[in-house]
């Protein structure tokens, strides 16, 4: 299949969690957005992350609505890059967003994860060229009371989409690998609430615009977690306050594909 650019889905590898989380009544709309928070169950969020513009409400606050770029080794060096790694490589990015809500690459020339800041600023931005963007959302299932989970050790939101599915994965299936995930969202910071990612590659958790979780680099499948109430004074949190959080993530190597969100969080509100 051709390039399908600002296409919103609902992705191939995530229908039966969305049917599973999802009663017939919900519905989640396309479109992305960055900025502050808010203090409702159903809203109106503002185009952008590569949407097609006719956003929708959305009536569950347990999700995550996504920007996912596409690429191809070849439009992009960071992407499947002749040297390997198996471990992180932390300060990758600066411990603060940058002003236009996006990681600020960390280095003033290539690291051995990264060719420099120049191509590292395409990850998440639109590039003419470069990568294709799509929405597609992550429905968040209540496992157990009180703790929130989206779960996949295949994560392939994109397959049959973008510049196509070209390698062979070790379940036997083609896949579209190399893309980055991009979240924009707000949640209500009520005191003792943990959040947990596990996978791989490149993940950058940020909360109140600073970094809460540091997992860059080309990596196996790792975990971070972030305990709010211990960080509480390092993210700058006050019980009862709304906060922003943006997650930033990139899958740049074939062979698996993980992505696991686990949270006390009982509520995410799309800015």
């Amino acid at each position: 299949m051709g390039p399908q650019p600002g296409r919103a889905v609902a992705a191939p590898a995530l229908a039966l969690a969305l049917a599973a989380a999802c009663g017939p009544s919900e519905r989640f709309g396309d479109g992305g957005g960055g900025g502050g928070g808010v203090d409702a169950r159903a809203i109106d969020a503002p185009g952008g992350g590569g949407g097609d513009g006719g956003e929708e409400p959305i009536d569950d606050c347990r999700a995550l609505r996504a920007t996912v770029r596409d690429f191809t080794p070849s439009s992009h060096p960071d992407f499947q890059p002749a040297s390997e790694s198996d471990h992180a490589y932390p300060g990758l990015v600066r411990s603060m967003l940058g002003v236009d809500g996006k990681p600020v690459y960390a280095h003033a020339g290539a690291t051995p994860h990264t060719v420099g800041p120049a191509r590292f600023a395409q990850w998440y931005n639109d590039t003419s060229g470069i990568n294709l963007p799509f929405t597609v959302t992550l429905p968040l299932t209540e496992t157990t009371p009180g703790r929130f989970t989206f779960d996949s050790d295949a994560f392939f939101p994109i397959d049959g989409m973008g510049f196509g599915d070209v390698y062979l994965a070790d379940d036997g299936q083609l896949h579209n690998f190399h893309f980055t995930t991009e979240i924009h969202t707000t949640f209500r910071y009520q005191g003792g609430e943990v959040f947990t990612f596990f996978g791989d590659d490149d993940l950058w958790l940020f909360i109140n615009e600073r970094l809460a979780i540091d997992l860059g680099g080309l990596h196996p499948a790792l975990p971070g977690t972030v305990d709010l109430d211990q960080m509480a004074n390092a993210l700058g949190l006050e019980v009862g306050r709304v906060y922003r959080m943006d997650i930033f993530h990139a899958e740049r190597h074939t062979d698996a594909s993980n992505f696991h969100v686990e949270t006390t969080i009982d509520c995410f509100i799309v800015p």
